[in-house]
């Protein structure tokens, strides 16, 4: 009898195996438990964890400019005449810098195509001479490749706008050398009064190229045009808030929330002259930036090696996981923080590079 009653449970046990589950009757997986008296994550340390997903994009970097005076040097292995050197990057987790290729202050103004290639030169010839740490990088799928390949993507640009003494051609040899962005103020073609017709032929080339418009330093009356007239987004690569610090290259409040509406980004500059002599200074304007253009446009300018004094705590690029474990102190979520140091950018860099693809397939190259 015993055998018999095993048998016949058995085979209802079986029974109800076959037969479908309700889910309300499916237990829940247990939740994990966690020590209330664990100390929470180190700032630090949350920010060196996501800068190693997502890494910063510098958008100014003078190192052209300040190999120029040096008579031999060695990026990979460190170079304490400079503020910029390949281990200082990885240890501020930079992915990519762009270059400026401005000539030095005191240039004979006739000079400038000269002296924007010369600066051209002495950035891809530090690029050749370090492959090991950093690699030229033309576009966003190169800046992406750099990077998992474990080299910083050295992106050629700002360079001047007075370079193209009023010449396209001029604009698209830059091009063909690697020059991605162009700085539209200080010419008679994007001045006070706004663009001039060569002026918005120059933007409109631009697009078809993939040049990035940069218009930090532009008149309200430029910046607006620009804006409007632009089939890409445009960077303001060395601006933050004009409401926290009056200076000139600053933008107002009005100006932000456009060029935030457009898809720009506005590159907040790590300078004591604009943003303040401290760390928690610079935090203030990427707070505001962040407030007033939203989220989805605001980016980094370390503005290294350009003459220009750093604020205390961010004397070099390895400050940066400094500066982002202040963000996410204040509360900033990690997806913010990914569009601040590489998303954005990445974003502006996709949207130039597919703009011209499609242009040149449908317009010929200006006259």
């Amino acid at each position: 009898m015993a055998d018999l009653q095993d048998e016949l449970q058995g085979e209802l046990r079986d029974e109800r195996q076959d037969e479908p589950h309700d889910p309300s009757e499916v237990p829940e997986p247990p939740v994990p438990r966690t020590d209330p008296y664990a100390a929470p994550p180190d700032p630090l340390e949350r920010a060196h964890a996501l800068l190693a997903r997502h890494p910063v994009a510098d958008g100014c970097s003078g190192l052209a400019g300040a190999l120029r005076e040096l008579p031999w040097y060695d990026l990979e292995l460190g170079e304490s005449a400079v503020a910029t050197d390949v281990p200082r990057l990885r240890r501020g987790r930079v992915g990519a810098l762009f270059c400026a290729l401005e000539p030095p202050e005191g240039h004979a103004p006739d000079r400038a195509l000269g002296a924007t290639l010369e600066q051209l030169d002495l950035a891809r010839a530090a690029v050749a001479a370090h492959p090991q740490g950093l690699r030229l990088a033309r576009t966003a799928g190169e800046v992406l490749d750099a990077r998992n390949c474990g080299r910083v993507a050295v992106v050629l640009g700002p360079a001047g706008a007075a370079a193209l003494d009023g010449s396209l051609a001029v604009l698209r040899v830059l091009r063909s050398l690697g020059l991605r962005v162009l700085t539209l103020a200080g010419t008679a073609w994007a001045s006070e009064a706004g663009l001039t017709r060569f002026g918005e032929e120059a933007v409109r080339e631009m697009n078809r190229l993939g040049v990035l418009a940069d218009l930090s330093g532009a008149s309200d009356a430029t910046l607006g045009r620009v804006l409007t007239l632009s089939r890409t987004p445009v960077l303001a690569m060395r601006s933050a808030s004009r409401a926290l610090r009056p200076h000139p290259d600053n933008l107002p409040d009005g100006l932000l929330a456009e060029l935030g509406a457009a898809g720009g980004v506005c590159m907040v500059p790590l300078t004591a002259e604009q943003t303040g002599p401290t760390l928690r200074d610079v935090a203030d304007h990427l707070d505001h930036v962040r407030a007033v253009a939203g989220p989805g446009s605001v980016g980094l300018s370390g503005a290294y090696d350009t003459g220009a004094a750093p604020p205390q705590g961010l004397t070099d690029p390895s400050g940066y996981p400094h500066l982002v474990a202040e963000l996410l102190q204040r509360g900033w979520p990690e997806t913010d923080v990914a569009l601040l140091t590489w998303g954005n950018v990445q974003r502006v860099l996709r949207s130039a590079d597919f703009a011209a693809r499609a242009a040149q397939k449908r317009d010929r190259p200006s006259a």
